[in-house]
């Protein structure tokens, strides 16, 4: 079942369990998922004498749950934690045996308020998604021993996920219905439950000399530069990490052949964190205004901040095209990324609206799963790379149909057919398909700037200058939020860094 390498992490990672971690197994039938699930768990617990494998009853077979020797929730993985859930596998065990989760005080206090809960999350365990919201409902269990979590292989328990109309992962359930879909942090499921960060923990923050307001690689880099300027800096954000934990493979960051998403921000995250730089996470900014002293941001909980410059990285977000069905068959048919769902639709007729690079590629991984793929582009041409277009035309179940204008998305409680019009011939069409993913581009978050006087774009985007700054003194930008040319992960750092240069600039001029 595990090869030597993986045996070898793994045995690597128990060696840190502090206390004896009982392993209770539920695989009673003579199955073959049943099979794997049991040779799994033998292998584990072959891999140190601080874990005892019982057999126990559960709700679902193959299953088993992780019980520490302190009283916590209940934790269960039902099928297999490989793939991507293999990490939350290990971290429960650790944090079962006795070793804290990486969570500061905050969250802490946050979790231990919660009501009674019995989660559920069907994930795919090629799902990269999925282990955030796996490893923050396990930690809830952990923290607060009200608190009930069980992973669900979509692949293991097919019936199961088809009969919750389970059409995009996550799938979280509370008390057996359907709770929240998508990417999620710790942070973002508290703030769900209705667990807000205390603003009083914000009375006694000092006056930043650089405040960055956002998560991903432009804010990250900003907050790196600024630090090592030696200014008091800080940085807010919902999560860290932004759109790029989304991202799966990224080959095009110079001196990383290959890496993935979650993993780069990770790195980020250390290296900000090894700063000292203030981050302050779980809460947003709904305002900013600028004096001639200070900038003044106001929190979605009530709060203040102050900082002498501030630089919004908040960031872009997948833009809605405004059709019939687009809101309300979310994660029931209407998916975005194709890494994460793609597996859910296998042997399905699906489609694809846009033509640029990110429709292309989803087109491009969709094909090697679904039955069918329609691509659907607004204009005469697609509009991704040579090298993409190349690739497509091997492809024997992909149809692209251009000058198509999508006009809805219907189906009975899930995504069954698409509905466009030619616009050469005016005449309406639909399509019969299991699910759609919309690929036309983003969004920038900017809708909280309202009232702040920073000039926008038509497209929404930040107007900057060559040092970032903006039309209002103190304020600049970086970033997708931005009104950069490109969206590309570098040039959002290489605009982070300069953005927080010409803050740093700024300061040495003007304070």
């Amino acid at each position: 079942m595990l090869d030597t390498n993986l045996k070898n992490q793994l045995a690597q990672y128990f060696d840190l369990l502090k206390t004896e971690v009982t392993i209770g197994l539920s695989a009673h039938h003579d199955d073959e998922n049943c099979k794997k699930v049991r040779d799994f768990v033998e292998e584990v617990a072959a891999l140190s004498d601080k874990i005892t494998l019982v057999e126990k009853e559960l709700s679902y077979s193959p299953s088993f749950e992780i019980k520490g020797s302190f009283d916590h929730g209940r934790i269960v993985f039902a099928g297999l934690p490989l793939g991507h859930e293999l990490a939350s596998f290990a971290l429960a065990m650790l944090q079962a045996g006795g070793v804290a989760p990486k969570i500061d005080a905050s969250d802490k206090k946050r979790i231990e308020g919660l009501a009674p809960a019995d989660f559920e999350t069907v994930v795919s365990l090629s799902c990269h998604n999925c282990p955030d919201v796996v490893q923050a409902l396990n930690i809830m269990a952990i923290v607060n021993p009200k608190v009930n979590h069980t992973m669900i292989d979509g692949g293991s328990f097919q019936d199961l996920a088809e009969s919750r109309d389970v059409l995009a992962v996550p799938a979280i359930f509370k008390d057996g219905d359907f709770f929240e879909g998508g990417k999620q942090s710790l942070s973002s499921l508290l703030e769900k439950l209705g667990s807000k960060v205390d603003k009083e923990e914000f009375k006694d923050k000092p006056l930043f000399d650089a405040l960055i307001v956002g998560g991903g690689p432009a804010a990250a880099t900003a907050a790196i530069y600024a630090a090592r300027k030696g200014i008091k800096t800080g940085l807010l954000a919902g999560e860290f990490g932004g759109q790029v934990k989304e991202t799966l493979s990224i080959e095009n960051i110079p001196g990383f052949k290959y890496t993935e998403g979650p993993d780069f921000m990770d790195q980020m995250q250390a290296q900000v964190t090894a700063l000292d730089v203030d981050i302050m996470t779980g809460v947003l900014a709904d305002g900013i205004h600028a004096t001639d002293k200070q900038v003044e941001v106001n929190l979605d909980n009530g709060a203040k901040l102050f900082s002498k410059t501030v630089i919004i990285a908040t960031g872009a977000r997948w833009r809605l095209i405004g059709i019939p069905g687009e809101t309300e068959f979310r994660n029931k048919g209407v998916a975005y990324c194709t890494h994460c769902d793609g597996p859910l639709y296998k042997g399905k007729d699906v489609a694809v609206i846009g033509g640029g690079n990110s429709g292309i590629e989803a087109a491009i991984d969709l094909a090697g799963l679904a039955k069918h793929v329609t691509v659907l582009e607004f204009l005469p041409d697609l509009k991704a790379d040579d090298a993409l277009l190349k690739k497509l035309k091997t492809l024997s179940n992909v149809t692209v149909i251009t000058n198509a204008q999508t006009t809805g998305l219907y189906g009975d409680g899930k995504v069954e057919r698409l509905a466009y019009t030619d616009r050469i011939s005016g005449k309406a069409e639909e399509i019969p398909i299991s699910g759609c993913f919309i690929q036309v581009g983003l969004v920038p978050n900017t809708e909280w700037l309202k009232d702040s006087g920073v000039e926008l774009s038509d497209r929404g985007e930040i107007l900057t200058a060559g040092d970032g700054s903006t039309n209002v003194e103190r304020i600049f930008a970086a970033g997708d939020v931005s009104d950069t040319l490109f969206k590309q992960i570098v040039i959002a750092a290489g605009s982070g860094a300069t953005a927080a240069l010409g803050a740093y600039n700024y300061l040495m001029v003007n304070e």
